[in-house]
């Protein structure tokens, strides 16, 4: 795999028309510096607004992949993706003059075509691999969809359907090698849909830009010449559809055997671009869908994120510490004699965090709370769990070192049993809800396993430079 990141050499475009929208649209590709990555641009709105293609801004997964931010959404994004990532290009500002990039024959082959012809420029700084080195397993009961992530000092995904249809039954797929394979056999399989999800969802106008050129239709039900002439007309189509004996809508042959689930692999790569860093190891899925293709990048994203976290923080690894003391004052403004917590000990960023504090009789409040008899004050356990609460928080955001966490309530706070000299406290914080700036949090606080203290936190993130000046 390549070590390098790399860009396109120049700009180059195409227009067409979106498959659910029906809108027009130019997009063009153009160069962009390193640790830029992807970004969608509608230049044809004020300001300019960029959208950066990684999970945090998927806004919607109900017919294919859309990124938003604020009013800018950019529809249908997964095949442009998954071009970009097959020809593993790091950094390159995707601009629209449209809501939806031309869907052009259903696959990524145009796209790839245009940026084979931009050419390529590598560039000095070196790619930002997320190896995974731990199982990453996403798996849904109802919809019966597996996505795993294996250790592997490569890229390869391997993905299995079973469409219970006579005409595709099921099928299997895996690319093992992204400079090989995927130029000549996943770019151009073709997105592909059932007769009854066409007629659904040409009813509800849900495809304005679709037609028998840019999709493959497979007829999962008996339709005559009547039906096919009203589906015609819903879709606004000038020529008759017919349909083959191989039980495709206009004698539209497969290109090859397997096209669909080959077609679901290319999904599944633009999807998972949206992690936000090109990755090593082995995908495995079974049944998957944008739905569950998100929620795994998501997953993935969020180690992503923890391992920059813990990489840019904790500079010696130690085994059973994800952050020391050190690491810790680097994040948190606190000191001594107020810093409450030694190390983290868990991180499972955006949901939860496991911290230590180790209770010394050399503790400075022990001279006076209380003299003969050392007790930890329960308000300095509520401030050693808010602390935690307050690594986890701050580290949703690119530069925790610029942020402060304030905290404006504390709410059902119960100290159940003191702590004293010699004990260890376990701090244990979980996100109860976030939203933009503002949280909550439930914290709890352990010694040998006996839950000692908890309380549940809200509060914001704010500047520092802004708490200067209040």
């Amino acid at each position: 795999m390549i070590e390098l990141q790399r860009t396109i050499a120049k700009a180059v475009s195409l227009s067409g028309i979106g498959l659910h929208t029906g809108t027009s649209c130019t997009m063009t590709f153009t160069p962009a510096p390193e640790n830029s990555g992807i970004k969608f641009i509608r230049t044809d709105l004020g300001g300019r607004p960029e959208i950066p293609a990684n999970a945090d801004f998927v806004v919607d997964i109900s017919r294919g992949t859309t990124l938003g931010l604020g009013s800018a959404k950019v529809f249908t994004v997964e095949h442009v993706l998954a071009a970009i990532v097959g020809l593993q290009i790091d950094n390159i500002n995707i601009e629209l003059d449209g809501i939806e990039p031309p869907i052009g024959d259903g696959s990524a082959n145009p796209y790839v075509e245009k940026l084979i012809e931009a050419g390529f420029v590598t560039q000095q700084a070196p790619k930002d691999y997320l190896v995974i080195d731990q199982t990453v397993m996403y798996h849904n009961e109802e919809e019966q969809v597996d996505i795993v992530a294996l250790p592997m000092n490569s890229y390869r995904i391997s993905v299995m359907v079973d469409y219970q249809n006579p005409v595709l039954g099921s099928q299997h797929t895996g690319l093992f090698d992204l400079e090989k394979e995927f130029v000549t056999e996943f770019a151009p399989a073709r997105t592909f849909s059932f007769l009854s999800e066409v007629e659904m969802l040409a009813d509800k106008g849900l495809i304005k830009g679709g037609n028998i050129d840019n999709a493959v239709v497979i007829v999962d039900h008996a339709i005559d010449e009547e039906g096919l002439k009203r589906l015609k007309d819903k879709l606004g189509l000038q020529k008759d559809l017919t349909m083959s004996h191989e039980g495709f809508l206009n004698n539209n042959k497969l290109r090859f055997k397997n096209e669909p689930v080959r077609h679901k692999l290319l999904d599944l790569m633009g999807d998972l671009a949206l992690i936000g860093a090109p990755i090593k190891a082995q995908i495995l899925a079974a049944r998957p869908g944008h739905k569950a293709n998100v929620e795994f990048a998501k997953k993935v994203r969020s180690l992503y994120q923890q391992k920059k976290l813990v990489k840019k923080f904790q500079f010696v690894k130690k085994e059973g510490v994800v952050l020391d003391a050190n690491a810790i004052q680097r994040i948190l403004p606190h000191r001594y004699p107020f810093l409450l917590v030694d190390k983290i000990v868990e991180l499972d960023l955006n949901k939860k965090v496991v911290g230590v504090k180790s209770v010394t009789v050399n503790e400075p409040f022990f001279q006076g709370h209380f003299p003969g008899q050392p007790i930890m004050p329960g308000v300095l356990i509520v401030e050693a769990m808010a602390q935690v609460s307050g690594i986890l928080i701050l580290n949703s955001f690119i530069d925790p070192e610029n942020h402060l966490v304030m905290f404006m309530s504390i709410n059902h706070a119960k100290f159940r049993k003191p702590v004293v000299p010699g004990d260890q406290l376990y701090l244990e914080a979980e996100v109860i809800s976030k939203k933009s700036k503002y949280f909550s949090i439930k914290g709890s606080a352990y010694v040998n396993n006996d839950l000692v203290a908890e309380a549940e936190f809200m509060g914001a993130i704010t500047d520092k430079e802004n708490k200067s000046e209040n």
